[in-house]
């Protein structure tokens, strides 16, 4: 087994779940900032957002294979479609999750919107909004497996060569990675979201 490919591989794997989870917190936050602003839009956006989540992942690298193409853009998108639910979610949910009571003393002291945002709901929402960054992280470690499929590079590429022929070493050699990274991650993650919460009590919520 040539590990240097192993390596590669991991790379590849690693490269296609952040990019899809980028775009999901590139969009994603905005998304859950606006809907603070304009509240009518959380049940029509949410509902889209739910819908895609129950879409399996098999059928949505197909379906979006139709438009991108047998390539890693295809898993990309498809770890993008998926990351939403999470992120935007729990920032949503983050950013108003704030006292009421904060806020108004935060207007009453002369504060703007922005500061308010910035100072108040954000340093509120940050442990809420790397909840929902882990839990997409994880989930796109595992789609990104699955776009082996479609052509897709990364460590599924060494699990459904194992499997085709009969080589354990080699469907270990993507299988254990992929487990480790997303335990990686989860830990990591975990526990900066722990810190940030005491540190978040601790100052009141306002950097």
């Amino acid at each position: 087994m040539n590990w240097s490919n192993v390596l590669s591989a991991a790379l590849t794997h690693l490269e296609i779940s952040f990019l899809g989870v980028l775009a999901g917190c590139v969009v994603g936050l905005p998304l859950a900032a606006l809907l603070v602003r304009l509240p009518k839009l959380q049940k029509p956006l949410f509902a889209v957002v739910d819908a895609l989540q129950t879409v399996p992942t098999l059928a949505m690298l197909t379906f979006v294979m139709l438009i991108f193409g047998l390539n890693d853009s295809t898993v990309i998108v498809t770890i993008f479609l998926y990351s939403l639910f999470p992120i935007l979610r729990n920032a949503y949910v983050g950013l108003t999750s704030v006292d009421a009571g904060t806020i108004r003393a935060g207007r009453g002291i002369g504060m703007t919107s922005l500061q308010i945002f910035t100072m108040v709901r954000f340093p509120v929402a940050v442990p809420m909004i790397l909840t929902g960054i882990r839990l997409a992280i994880v989930s796109a470690l595992g789609v990104t497996a699955t776009g082996v499929f479609i052509g897709a590079g990364g460590l599924g590429m060494l699990i459904w060569r194992g499997i085709q022929t009969r080589n354990t070493l080699m469907m270990l050699s993507g299988a254990i990675p992929v487990s480790l990274l997303a335990v990686l991650f989860e830990y990591a993650i975990g526990h900066l979201e722990k810190k940030l919460t005491k540190q978040s009590t601790h100052t009141g919520g306002v950097l």
